[in-house]
């Protein structure tokens, strides 16, 4: 036998729309304290490798104690020979696919049901994915006839339900088959992950935005739906939000098609059945239309509704014990965060940041404005124990206040974590678009800057638009991250090139094979980067599956969903009749805690689906030469015993 060396309102019943009035509410809370967070089962899986082979990997948890170890049962058997205690990943060598498996927690030398929830045995999968039916919506008619279907798209997890279990939130984006500016509307569903389908919210033409964020916000140990809803949206309950006559779509002008006026508003849905919990009015509106151009992107402005809807989202623990959602609107020039506490049944507004307006040619700019990216990444930068936003080229600090802010501007892609070990604090990497009135500008297309204090640490190609940029540890011979994107071929932590021929995936990483490096996750396949060579070697392709987002092809969600501490990868097939979610087979070099645990990393995947898609990273070095990464401080939502 082997083992690591392979191994305020509830429910419909009531609706309001609240006047929220612009006060900032600074509530405080004391330094470091645990945070709430999800209690996860084992995430127990086994896999048939075949000639008689079954994998079978499980969770390590944050709270569990150093020497913990564990057994294998296939039924009654126990397959190991001694407890396990440098692995969380096993290779059943007279494996049998139609048995079931468990494993058993060992705490000095005895068997025991320490952190064990249910369920704790697995049947075996037949091939490294699972495969979850869907329910496919049936399509529609646009106003002006054009017929479309639905794809799916955008995933997110959380445990809806309170069964210490990850259930699928599943964005549905119409697809029309013509050129009409007009589209149908967006559609939540809910998945368990046997397929068994828990509901669908309809959002309606009337909506903008149809970012999402799914994550326990109030505590009780089921999580909720929060995003933008209007006048049509309907709950998973069958719940009208206002006026569902109401028809707020242009049909006319350069914002044809685009929804410019009416009502917007943002309501919390309950996580087991959809039921739309409470609703108020979206913070800021998205008038003055011509405000939020400015010194960012190409540094030009509209009045069509274009730079008006740009949407963010993300959860955020504030306080340093409790999540809050942060909604956000503009990003090339005016950008307003808005913080949302969930408490008790009522939402309410905790602060507010606004950047100003600004108008060309931008002499009355604040150092805030223009500097938000497609996406947003959420971290405790400062080291207080609460986090901080970072929003692109610049970061919110927790009271709603301006942290820092490196001039960098606008973005399309963002990477915050422990980039160079060899600092102390975060790094933030990415590219920046240098185009039209800003490329005059002469800032680097591509750069990495303190989170803290926004020092620029270093910057390739001055005045370069570059669309895209990824940080990771990728090469074992240079320490930290290396980043790629732009001139400069692939750099080392401190921007120095140490290769000409950077990957040609500049996309998505994944933890998938045994090392601690990261692995190259674009389209619908993983490859390994082959540091000798300058090339990469594929690992998988999931041939009966698709990407999302067009030439950005990211998967509907990267995350690690189950088994040991590497990533899964949830890709819909072809037809979007399911989701596949791919799982490693391949036993670690080391034991550590999900990092689902780590509350960076488990913020990003609530944030993953917004903007433009980007990859999760944990809040400490993950990587060649890491240390032990530090044990999180945690309560368990729903039971702070």
């Amino acid at each position: 036998m082997r083992t690591s060396a392979r191994t305020a309102m509830s429910g419909d019943a009531r609706y309001c729309v609240s006047t929220v009035i612009v006060t900032v509410l600074v509530l405080t809370g004391s330094l470091h304290a645990q945070r709430q967070m999800e209690r996860l089962s084992r995430g127990l899986i086994a896999v048939n490798q075949g000639a008689g082979e079954v994998y079978v990997g499980w969770r390590l948890l944050g709270t569990d104690p150093d020497d913990i170890a564990f057994n294998v049962y296939r039924g009654d058997t126990k397959v190991n020979e001694a407890p396990i205690a440098d692995s969380t990943n096993f290779i059943d060598e007279e494996g049998d696919p139609n048995a079931t498996y468990a494993v058993r927690p060992v705490v000095d030398a005895v068997e025991t049901q320490y952190l064990a929830s249910q369920p704790v045995s697995a049947s075996v999968w037949p091939q490294n994915y699972l495969s979850i039916p869907l329910q496919t919506p049936a399509g529609g008619t646009t106003r002006d006839g054009v017929r479309y279907t639905y794809t799916a798209h955008d995933c997110s997890v959380g445990d809806l339900d309170g069964d210490s279990e990850y259930e699928i939130v599943l964005k549905w984006i119409p697809a029309n088959h013509g050129s009409s500016r007009y589209k149908g509307p967006s559609l939540f569903d809910a998945y368990e992950l046997d397929g068994s389908w828990l509901w669908r919210i309809d959002l309606g033409t009337n909506v903008s935005l149809d970012n999402f964020i799914v994550y326990d916000l109030d505590g009780d140990g089921k999580a909720e739906l929060a995003c933008m809803t209007a006048d049509g949206t309907v709950s998973g309950t069958g719940h009208v939000i206002g006026d569902p006559n109401a028809d707020w779509v242009s049909t006319s002008g350069g914002s044809i098609g685009r929804v410019v006026s009416g009502p917007e508003y943002l309501t919390i849905f309950n996580g087991p059945t959809g039921a739309a919990l409470a609703t108020t009015r979206y913070v800021p509106t998205r008038d003055p239309l011509d405000g939020w151009g400015g010194i960012g992107g190409n540094g030009n402005n509209d009045s069509i509704g274009n730079r008006a809807n740009k949407f963010l989202a993300c959860a955020a623990y504030l306080d340093g014990h409790r999540p809050s959602l942060v909604t956000c609107r503009g990003y090339f020039g005016r950008s307003v965060l808005v913080a949302w506490d969930w408490r008790e049944g009522r939402l309410a507004p905790r602060w507010i940041f606004d950047s100003g307006i600004s108008y060309p040619p931008y002499s009355d700019a604040s150092p805030y404005s223009g500097m938000g990216n497609h996406n947003i990444s959420v971290a405790d930068v400062d080291g207080d124990g609460k986090d901080e936003i970072v929003y692109g080229a610049m970061v919110v600090d927790d009271n709603g206040q301006g942290l820092c802010t490196s001039g960098l501007r606008h973005g399309d892609a963002l990477h915050v974590g422990d980039l160079d070990p060899s600092r102390p604090g975060l790094e933030v990497f990415g590219p920046h678009e240098n185009e039209g009135r800003t490329a005059s500008f002469g800032t680097p297309g591509a750069a990495m800057y303190d989170a803290r204090t926004g020092q620029l640490l270093f910057g390739a190609g001055p005045g370069v638009d570059v669309g895209r940029g990824v940080a990771e540890d990728i090469d074992p011979r240079y320490p930290g991250c290396e980043n790629w994107g732009g001139p400069g071929g692939l750099r080392d932590c401190r921007g120095q090139t140490i290769s000409q021929t950077p990957p040609s995936s500049t996309n998505f990483v994944i933890w998938w094979d045994a090392d601690l490096t990261r692995e190259l996750l674009d389209h619908n396949h993983i490859d390994k980067w082959n540091w000798a060579e300058s090339t990469t070697d594929r690992l998988l392709t999931a041939s009966e599956c698709a990407s999302n987002n067009g030439t950005k092809a990211v998967p509907c969600l990267s995350a690690d969903l189950f088994g040991d501490w590497r990533e899964e990868v949830i890709w819909r097939t072809t037809d979007s009749t399911a989701l596949h979610i791919y799982t490693t087979t391949i036993p670690a070099v080391i034991r550590t805690y999900t990092l689902m645990h780590d509350p960076q990393y488990r913020l990003s995947i609530a944030w993953q689906n917004v903007g433009y898609n980007q990859p999760p990273h944990p809040g400490f070095y993950f990587g060649v030469g890491m240390s032990l990464p530090p044990r999180p401080d945690l309560v368990w939502a729903g039971n702070e015993d």
